[in-house]
């Protein structure tokens, strides 16, 4: 924070390139901040809730299943998840639906779900190769570093489609769906301008992601861009965090004793009790990411504050899957495994289905072997690839814990299935056990498993090894649907977070006055005979710095010109806490902040544009008014490179 208000007047805001040179990253000097600081909102001035909403519904999309659930505003202790699908899979009972997607040969929606599954397996291979299927696709959305309005996935047979127009079909399906449902509940055409609607994302995700997800929904017409209020981001882990918070004892397991908390009074809040200032830990394990907060509850209210950043990182049970295929190459070769995903992409889809049910039968203390199911054009595709066998192909390799069984089926011994668990668990644990060592996070009385993969017996063993009874681990009874369910809880009371943690630091270049000794003599610019430091970076927040829910990161901009219609102003990010220049490794360019000042023309000497940013919430938002004529300045910020 700046103190002396004498300095902060003569710094002059630069656009500057990467590396800039004095010259170059003059170009104008732009805009000038006149006084950066802090405002906190009290509580006592609630942000006004805007049009109020007769429904709450959120979607928990999902990497490897999605679903949906809501409640009215009038009962917010009923939550209803979603009907029923048709045509789940044995072994496999919860109310989502896998998070596949068929498009006709013509890129039309098609179908979501288990029926986009089952019609493409039914259809002819010579056929299903012109369909477009896509599976797993929200990874790409994490793994992509220059995430974009053009990011390309590509679907099973190799065809590539636009990113956004998947994710916009998938929610179009869930609004689809939902307006049925409350239609049929309420005995009308139930009106899309009364529902709330909720996406949940991981918290360890940037804002290019965040905005990505937010630009599908306005192009699925979930909602529209002039009313984006009507929709909230909600991080997965704090949705969970918020419905583990008002648990019963009769809907959970705790690991310690092993059995469903009884003799307590049904209503009593989890375990002993949240007390006061308890701390705990929710691990959401998801199919793609594992995401870890830690949070503070705060009584009588029940609100709740973030102690450290949320963290994490792409370990979610896919990688299981990674390591099957990896196995299926060690045995029959990359080459015949990257041509058979291609050339029989039904039947690839019907493999990976039998491995998933035995991946659930897996155990700590299973003894007796686990059969997959080959499908046949496997077997038939391999013979015509290879001229021999597949069981040829598992006698010859040097993979000794998988065999060949009569029935014409891969068995792997317990431990051959273990060991494909091992890297990804092995990464969870790691991650916990650098979590629990940050000082922030000591004295957690509670650790929550959620997500589909905390159904593992192999994870619970391993979290419980590693902590050793230093906290209590608590599963929640429906442990798929609780992101789910949590995020509905959120969407009816968005307040209820109070204080996060920034992720990274945030800020923007600007010019200060040259000091001797203080600033290096390359930074240095001299214009009409003043001498500047280029490239300074003005920090709007550190990382893991505490935001209170409404605080308000203000600067003032002028623009440089008074004819100026627009100021473009580039805003860098780094993992670092403290950052002294825009140059230095580590800080990169993240996003863009547009002040629209046309129409703001005044006769003022120097225009004043007062500039709020928010970093309390899920999102990151700006607004700026014209400090002389007290107008509303249109202010947006942008993370999606385009």
């Amino acid at each position: 924070m700046m103190t002396e208000k004498e300095t902060v007047t003569e710094k002059i805001i630069t656009d500057a390139m990467a590396n800039p040179s004095p010259a170059k990253s003059m170009g104008d000097p732009g805009i000038t901040p006149l006084s950066p600081s802090h405002t906190q909102q009290n509580d006592t001035d609630q942000v006004p809730s805007g049009p109020s909403f007769v429904v709450v519904v959120a979607i928990d999309f999902g990497t490897t299943s999605s679903g949906y659930a809501y409640a009215f505003t009038k009962e917010p202790e009923c939550i209803h998840t979603m009907r029923r699908w048709e045509g789940g899979d044995p072994g496999v009972s919860n109310q989502k639906t896998p998070t596949t997607i068929l498009l006709t040969p013509d890129r039309k929606f098609h179908s979501f779900g288990y029926a986009a599954r089952d019609f493409y397996h039914d259809l002819d291979p010579s056929e299903s190769k012109h369909w477009l299927y896509l599976e797993k696709f929200k990874m790409k959305l994490h793994t992509t570093a220059n995430l974009s309005i053009d990011t390309d996935l590509h679907a099973a047979n190799g065809r590539r489609v636009k990113a956004l127009d998947i994710f916009a079909y998938a929610l179009a399906f869930f609004k689809e769906q939902a307006l049925k449902e409350l239609s049929d509940q309420t005995g009308g055409e139930f009106d899309n301008n009364d529902v709330r609607w909720v996406i949940t994302v991981p918290a360890i995700w940037k804002m290019p992601a965040k905005q990505f997800m937010r630009e599908a929904a306005y192009k699925s017409g979930l909602v529209s861009r002039e009313n984006p209020e009507q929709l909230i981001i909600a991080l997965e882990p704090e949705a969970a965090s918020i419905y583990c918070r008002k648990l019963r004892l009769h809907q959970m397991l705790d690991l310690g004793t092993q059995t469903t908390q009884n003799g307590f009074s049904p209503t009593d809040n989890v375990g002993s009790g949240m007390s006061q200032g308890d701390r705990y830990v929710v691990v959401d394990c998801g199919g793609g990411t594992v995401d870890l907060t830690v949070h503070q509850i705060r009584l009588p209210e029940g609100h709740l504050k973030e102690l450290y950043k949320a963290s994490g990182g792409p370990y979610g049970s896919i990688g299981i899957d990674y390591e099957f295929e990896k196995l299926l190459c060690r045995i029959f070769g990359q080459d015949f495994v990257d041509q058979f995903k291609i050339k029989r992409p039904a039947a690839w889809v019907d493999l990976m289905i039998a491995f998933e049910s035995r991946k659930r039968a897996a155990a700590p203390d299973r003894t007796n072997p686990l059969n997959i199911n080959l499908p046949f054009s496997f077997i038939d595709y391999y013979k015509k690839f290879r001229g021999h066998s597949v069981e040829h192909a598992l006698r010859k390799s040097n993979v000794d814990f998988v065999k060949w069984s009569s029935q014409g089926m891969l068995r792997m011994s317990p431990d051959a299935m273990n060991s494909l668990f091992k890297p990804t668990i092995d990464h969870i644990i790691q991650h916990l056990t650098e979590l629990f060592e940050k000082p922030e996070v000591s004295d957690i009385k509670f650790l929550f498993l959620v997500g589909g993969f905390a159904e593992s017996t192999l994870l619970q063993q391993a979290v419980q090894n590693m902590l050793q009874g230093r906290s209590r681990i608590i599963i929640p009874h429906d442990v798929g649907l609780t992101i789910l369910k949590g995020a509905v809880l959120f969407g009816l009371d968005p307040s209820v977070i109070k204080v996060r943690r920034s992720p990274l630091t945030y800020g923007v270049g600007v010019l200060n006055r040259f000091v001797e000794g203080k600033h290096p003599p390359e930074k240095l610019l001299v214009k009409d005979g003043t001498r500047w430091c280029t490239d300074v970076f003005d920090t709007f927040i550190a990382a893991d710095q505490s935001v209170a829910l409404g605080e308000m990161v203000k600067r003032s901009y002028t623009p440089a010109k008074p004819s100026q219609q627009v100021i473009v102003i580039h805003v860098y990010c780094s993992e670092k806490e403290s950052v002294g220049f825009i140059s230095e490794p580590g800080v990169r360019k993240c996003g863009t902040l547009r002040l629209d000042v046309s129409g703001t023309e005044s006769t003022a000497p120097r225009r004043e544009i007062q500039t709020l940013m928010q970093f309390g919430d899920t999102e990151i938002r700006a607004m700026a008014v014209d400090v002389s004529t007290g107008r509303t300045v249109k202010a947006s910020i942008d993370f999606l490179s385009h």
